[in-house]
């Protein structure tokens, strides 16, 4: 019984690419009792796994929250999966509106005390008592009433890209954060105000709702499906679109546009630009807007100091980020003094610039930086048969080819992901060696933990 992904990313994106096949981008969420998370979670990893769906999922007692890309063949296959349980019966998934066959390339579902992190005693309040659910339609209308006051339950990040003209966007890096920054900005609103709220899918609001009818608002609405649903509708419906710029998506797109606006700025040059990146440095993994030109200049990277972090060898910047516990957040969502023209908050309902709609759909066709590195030319040479931890020594059954010293090689896993070395020294069957043949046992240093999964390839030049 497979509970876990036995491909890396970067070998699920090539199959992807070769089975050329439409994938959608999806996200649901549903509030109910489950009393056994972790079989749910185990069930439900089976069933998708047959699927080849991929995303990323929280279970919890309290419900699912989920981000997924599936094959549009498989989409009705994949909704009677979550229809299986009566709490799902007819649950909406919203779908993107832009897709990209590499949105997810893992499949990762995680058992959490709570789907979101919300920091609030659900047991003192009713969380069932939501605010009314508006349609893209009812959600314009009551924008234009001068009695409405609309705030973004989104973090600083994703409503700097974009957001609803006049939304109140607090200054936060959490959702937890927001709830009472509102509620105590917003005290003396409660009698005679429309508090209307919205985030990326809905999920967020559905407690938020509750939360603030608890807290005496009488008048609470919420954005059906959130900003994703929203932008299907007013596509839809030929309606128009009350959100300006993009809305940020928790997947390799980073951001899907809804309208041409452009209301950030580059965070290194102060240019127009709404494009977010994780810093290269991989002790670092900063989210942050980057435009093209200081994306070359600085290498993907947030500051000179990361620039040049990326620059020395690898057992250097394996040394250096021992124990920083960044790598695996890929969005890292502190703020960094190297970052200029960083602005949230109190964010402009102005348009900067226009984006090209011809650059956007010449991005959509650019190939992605992870299809790059699948493109390396390597031939497999073998297998992991032992890592020794504290010498950091790892042990290799050779299968193909010849090894030499001096060659370059690739060392590839669902875990480990893709780590090159240049052998400058290796023991072949236990003697200091220049070469090793199939059939071969080679040790060398290795400065980063490896996997029994993992294979070892040559990269040829």
């Amino acid at each position: 019984m497979q509970l876990y992904n036995t491909l890396s990313a970067e070998e699920r994106a090539e199959l992807i690419d070769q089975a050329g096949k439409q994938r959608l981008t999806l996200s649901f969420y549903a509030y109910a009792h489950i009393e056994d998370p972790k079989k749910f979670r185990d069930d439900l990893f089976i069933e998708w796994n047959k699927l080849d769906a991929l995303g990323r999922t929280y279970v919890a007692k309290e419900g699912i929250n989920a981000q997924m890309s599936v094959p549009a063949e498989n989409f009705e296959a994949f909704r009677d999966t979550l229809e299986a349980y009566d709490f799902m019966q007819g649950i909406r998934l919203n779908v993107a509106v832009e897709h990209d066959d590499h949105s997810f390339l893992k499949l990762t579902v995680k058992v959490r005390h709570k789907i979101v992190a919300d920091g609030l005693n659900d047991e003192t309040f009713d969380v069932t008592n939501k605010g009314v659910h508006l349609r893209a339609k009812e959600f314009n209308a009551i924008l234009d009433d001068p009695n409405t006051i609309v705030v973004d339950f989104r973090n600083h990040y994703e409503s700097e890209v974009g957001h609803f003209k006049g939304a109140i966007t607090p200054d936060v890096e959490t959702f937890r954060e927001s709830l009472p920054i509102i509620n105590e900005q917003l005290k003396d609103f409660k009698e005679d105000k429309n508090l209307v709220m919205y985030c990326t899918g809905g999920i967020r609001c559905e407690k938020a709702s509750a939360y603030f009818k608890h807290q005496g608002f009488k008048n609470v609405f919420q954005l059906e499906g959130g900003i994703i649903n929203y932008a299907k509708q007013i596509k839809e419906e030929g309606l128009e679109s009350k959100f300006i710029g993009k809305n940020f998506v928790f997947d390799h797109r980073l951001g899907e546009r809804i309208t041409e606006d452009i209301v950030s700025q580059c965070h290194q040059c102060g240019k127009p630009c709404d494009n977010h990146t994780n810093c290269e440095n991989d002790a670092c993994h900063l989210l942050f807007i980057q435009c093209d030109e200081c994306k070359e200049a600085m290498d993907n990277c947030c500051s000179t100091e990361c620039l040049e972090i990326t620059h020395l060898p690898l057992v250097e910047q394996i040394k250096r980020r021992r124990g920083a516990q960044v790598g695996n957040k890929v969005f890292r969502k502190g703020k960094s003094e190297s970052l200029k023209f960083k602005k949230s908050g109190e964010l402009t309902d102005t348009p900067l610039a226009k984006a090209d709609p011809s650059v956007s759909e010449l991005a959509k066709q650019k190939p992605k930086t992870i299809r790059q590195k699948i493109k390396i030319k390597k031939t497999l040479l073998g297998k992991v048969e032992h890592y020794y931890v504290k010498a950091q020594i790892g042990l290799f059954i050779i299968e193909n080819q010849e090894l030499n010293l001096g060659d370059k090689v690739l060392i590839s896993g669902p875990t480990t992901g893709n780590e090159e070395l240049v052998l400058d020294k290796m023991f072949v069957n236990g003697t200091e060696a220049s070469e090793a043949k199939p059939g071969d046992k080679v040790t060398f240093a290795v400065p980063f933990r490896v996997r029994l999964s993992d294979k070892l390839f040559k990269i040829i030049s």
